[in-house]
């Protein structure tokens, strides 16, 4: 009898110990429950926060903030007419970019910056050139007045402001060539193209000039 409630209790044992398949002891399905509900508070506080998703690229943010793409055209006129506008667009955002010294806007004759240099040289400075319109307009008026003495001073006036536009030039080209070997010894741009590119820029009045000043008159370039 004794033997027989021996084995009963050591099978009863056993199987208590024993855990079936598909199954969770209490303790462990405590502990489970909980870090779930953990990791799932966790995963709200991230979204929340704004993360837990991959960042958009800038084109998809740029597409979000602009809005929904317009609609196709339906007839051939609406293409035209949008058409016409892009085109537009784009010859304005192109100027803006070329009077601001953009180089991915500007001509190849303006870009690099050996030919800024020459330019900032060119408008920190008053140039005997850019008054050449003036004295020219003057004299032109001089040159059709019926007084020969009129005519005279006319002529003198131009030639004289030649004169001076001449040593001015100079002038400007010696500065031009030291700023340039001082700033970039290396360069392989042609002394003369970057000299008369600079003389060509001073005949212009300042406010007509492209691309636009960058640098005060005065300034120490």
């Amino acid at each position: 009898m004794s033997s027989q409630l021996y084995r009963v209790t050591h099978v009863d044992f056993w199987l208590v110990k024993l855990r079936l398949p598909g199954r969770r002891d209490s303790a462990e399905t405590t502990t489970a429950s909980g870090a779930d509900a953990s990791t799932d508070l966790t995963d709200q506080l991230v979204r929340a926060a704004g993360k837990g998703r991959p960042t958009p690229k800038r084109s998809q943010a740029q597409g979000r903030r602009a809005g929904p793409p317009p609609p196709p055209p339906t007839t051939r006129k609406e293409a035209y007419k949008r058409m016409r506008e892009n085109q537009a667009s784009r010859r304005v955002e192109a100027r803006q970019g070329a009077a601001r010294g953009d180089d991915s806007y500007l001509p190849a004759r303006d870009r690099g910056p050996v030919r800024k240099l020459v330019r900032d040289v060119v408008d920190s400075r008053r140039n005997v050139g850019s008054f050449f319109l003036a004295i020219a307009a003057v004299a032109l008026i001089g040159t059709i007045v019926p007084s020969i003495l009129v005519r005279n001073y006319a002529s003198f006036l131009l030639f004289g402001f030649f004169l001076l536009m001449i040593v001015d030039s100079v002038v400007l080209s010696r500065r031009i060539n030291r700023k340039v070997a001082e700033r970039f010894p290396n360069a392989d741009s042609k002394t003369r193209g970057l000299v008369w590119y600079g003389i060509s820029r001073s005949t212009m009045i300042r406010r007509w000039r492209f691309p636009k000043p960058e640098v005060p008159l005065g300034a120490d370039v």
